[in-house]
């Protein structure tokens, strides 16, 4: 029996004209000029298209993941009804209608435990409890939602996933869109988790994820490519695209089975003006060669930033731009620039094998996704030095510790030769990091570092640990700390002191400086 089958006995039962699910509502039995609450709480989008992927003839599930309008009928217990469901970005309304009454069923509240979202159709599992016709009718103690005319703690509203596994990982990255969280969490034997504004939050409701399913679903938006790496070696990445956002995939595999991390990836491009990126930042664009470093941990919006300034080239430079990426974040059409994305695994082998043969490409400017071994920086640094403008990312926190981090990669006989070729051919380094704005979402502080003739010395004589006193005189070229950054945050009221504290690096000089302006840390902050 389908969950949805006890509304519908409802609808029959009071000869009630329609059954209205609406994204943000909750359900709605109308009659005539009257209609009453199914549910206590509102309903999400992927809620309701769980209850109608479950009932969806062949064919239907997939159509119920896609824009616009699908139209069919379903045989209930209680008579047959005609379905109409729209979809609008991430709205969803479907409206039922009544056509032809069968026998009576069994009245059902609540539907058992053991949820299980990924659970094919006709499955036990809990569904919704429903609001009796008054007067209410006594509710189960077990039931997960209770009656509207009745108080009740805030229940849980599981979302049941049709058989159809692309349609089930549409959903989820539907409720990920909804939810405007980052990044997607699946774990076999674990409940889905979100990443909203930095946080980890779990979606209870969902119930567990199981591994067959979880595969399946996954499997439904992997290329074969992928599929078949993760058999060999248990890792693999790639990307995906909906109407709505391209998503960046990494399927791995643990001791609770298989699992997946999915980045959100906007389709559309935030701009260097939206961005706010500084003049100094700018300036770079528009070099005609060197080695230019965007760096931060995971998830501080690097490849964001990344995409703004080549972008920003894209608009106001006549050139050939080449990214070596993996996989493919946003996607740069061309516009006064010739732009030639190029994915790891898939349109060539490595980093650094891309990196070479780019240089028989007729290059201007060259995107290199991550600087992940000694090579790749080698020959990143040597094709700076030939007349190209490169781009490339590095996980490090702070501006100096990323030419430390480069020189550290070599050898010791090399180093020498290393500072000498990064003084000449280093440019720019933006370091930065994400902090939770006040009021919800998320702010960057970033570090910039301008490598002019004092900051290349320091570079080619080794002491890079004088770079950031020269950072603070050299704020009239646009140079700027991240204790500078992150007090700025805070002195524009976007960002509270302790969480820009937890942020910095130099915390007892960040410190200092918010107490000077009248601002108090706070103490479990310094934990």
């Amino acid at each position: 029996m389908a969950r949805i089958d006890s509304v519908l006995s409802k609808v029959f039962q009071e000869s009630a004209s329609e059954l209205v699910f609406e994204t943000g509502t909750t359900a709605l039995i109308r009659n005539g000029d009257r209609e009453r609450p199914v549910y206590r709480e509102p309903l999400s989008s992927p809620q309701i298209l769980g209850l109608f992927a479950e009932i969806a003839p062949d064919g239907y599930s997939a159509s119920l993941a896609t824009q616009g309008s699908t139209r069919f009928d379903y045989r209930s217990p209680s008579g047959t009804v005609e379905i109409v469901l729209e979809r609008v970005g991430a709205s969803v309304r479907a409206v039922i209608q009544p056509r032809g009454r069968g026998a009576a069923p069994d009245q059902e509240g609540a539907f058992g435990s053991g949820f299980d979202p990924f659970a094919p159709a006709g499955r036990s599992m809990p569904g919704v409890g429903i609001a009796p016709t008054p007067p209410p009718a006594p509710v189960p103690e077990h039931s997960q939602i209770q009656i509207a005319q009745a108080p009740a703690p805030k229940p849980v509203v599981p979302v049941v996933f049709g058989a159809d596994p692309r349609a089930m990982m549409e959903q989820l990255l539907l409720l990920m869109l909804e939810r405007k969280a980052s990044d997607l969490h699946l774990t076999s034997h674990a409940p889905v988790m979100l990443r909203v504004d930095g946080d980890m939050v779990s979606v209870p409701e969902y119930g567990t994820l199981q591994p067959d399913r979880l595969q399946a679903a996954l499997w439904s938006i992997a290329p074969e490519r992928n599929q078949r790496e993760w058999t060999e070696i248990h890792d693999t990445d790639f990307a995906h695209e909906t109407e709505k956002a391209r998503f960046r995939v990494n399927v791995f595999a643990d001791r609770m089975g298989i699992g997946a991390v999915l980045r959100q990836i906007p389709n559309e491009i935030l701009t260097a003006e939206k961005m706010g990126l500084s003049p100094a930042i700018l300036d770079l664009c528009f070099l005609s060669k060197g080695l230019v470093l965007v760096t931060g941990p995971t998830g501080s919006g690097k490849s964001t930033t990344l995409a703004a300034m080549i972008d920003y080239i894209n608009r106001y430079r006549s050139d050939h731009i080449i990214t070596i990426e993996d996989p493919v974040e946003f996607v740069h059409q061309n516009q006064r620039c010739l732009v030639n994305q190029r994915e790891i695994g898939v349109h060539t082998g490595s980093f650094k094998n891309a990196l070479r043969a780019a240089l028989r490409e007729d290059p201007d400017i060259i995107l290199v996704g991550e600087l992940r071994d000694l090579e790749t920086i080698s020959i990143a640094i040597e094709t700076a030095e030939t007349g190209h403008l490169v781009f490339g990312t590095l996980h490090t926190n702070t501006a100096p510790s990323t030419i430390d981090r480069i020189i550290d990669q070599f050898p010791p006989d090399r180093q020498e030769q290393i500072r000498t070729m990064l003084s000449e051919s280093l440019k720019g380094v933006i370091a930065q990091t994400l902090c939770k704005k006040i009021g919800g979402g998320r702010a960057a502080a970033q570090e910039v570092l301008i490598a002019n003739n004092a900051i290349a010395n320091m570079i080619r004589e080794g002491k890079t640990f004088q770079i950031p006193s020269l950072m603070q005189t050299g704020r009239a070229q646009g140079m700027v700390t991240m204790n500078d950054a992150l007090f700025d945050l805070v002195k524009r009221g976007l960002v509270e002191p302790a969480e820009a504290y937890k942020k910095a690096v130099a915390r007892t000089e960040l410190k200092a400086m918010l107490e000077r302006a009248g601002h108090t840390v706070d103490p479990a902050a310094e934990k």
